[in-house]
Order: C-alpha cells, then sequence, then structure tokens
C-alpha cells in the first residue's frame, strides 16, 4: 500500500508539480490539472497512453474529456492523500502532452 506524503519530500514535488501547472486541493489533498490538446484524437491519444501507464502502475486517475480538453484529479484513496504513485504519475502525464499526447 502506498503512504501519504510528508514532509520535505511532499513539500519538493508539490513545488515542483504545482510550477508545473498541476493546482493542490487541500480539502481532498489530491492534484489537479487541466490539459488541452488540438483536436479529440489528440486528447484520446493521450489518455489511451496514460490509460496504459497507469495500469502498469495500479494507480489510476479520475478523469474527464470533452473533445480536446482532459481534466485530471490525482489522489491515492488508500493513503488519505497524495502519495509518491500520484507524483509519479502526474510526471508522465507532463511528459506525455508534451509530446503532444502520443
Amino acid at each position: 500500500m502506498a503512504e501519504k506524503l510528508q514532509g520535505k519530500v511532499r513539500d519538493e514535488a508539490l513545488q515542483a508539480l504545482l510550477a508545473g501547472g498541476w493546482a493542490h486541493d487541500p480539502e481532498r489533498d489530491a492534484l489537479f490539472k487541466e490539459f488541452r490538446f488540438g483536436n479529440f484524437v489528440a486528447a484520446w491519444g493521450f489518455m489511451s497512453q496514460a490509460a496504459l501507464r497507469a495500469e502498469k502502475m495500479n494507480h489510476h486517475p479520475e478523469w474527464f474529456n470533452v473533445y480536446n480538453r482532459v481534466e485530471v484529479t490525482l489522489t491515492t484513496h488508500d493513503a488519505g492523500g497524495l502519495s509518491e504513485l500520484d507524483v509519479k504519475l502526474a510526471q508522465i502525464m507532463d511528459k506525455l502532452a508534451d509530446q503532444g499526447g502520443a
């Protein structure tokens, strides 16, 4: 089971993600980001690639898609908030988005 991030490790991870456009929801202790792509196919490609990686990690995002927009929320329910899994998946999603969704 993943453990909730705490202390300096948590602060450093959050600082880097917030600088990259993620937002923190303190009420849920979750990360949120809206990704925008050129069209639906690019957004779907991003989701497909992210889903493959999330499945390998056994850590699945909460997300919502309309046309070229994908809203993502990451938190580790079992840990009661943010864990290293959320940080890693956020970093993976940022890299995928930089590649145009594929």
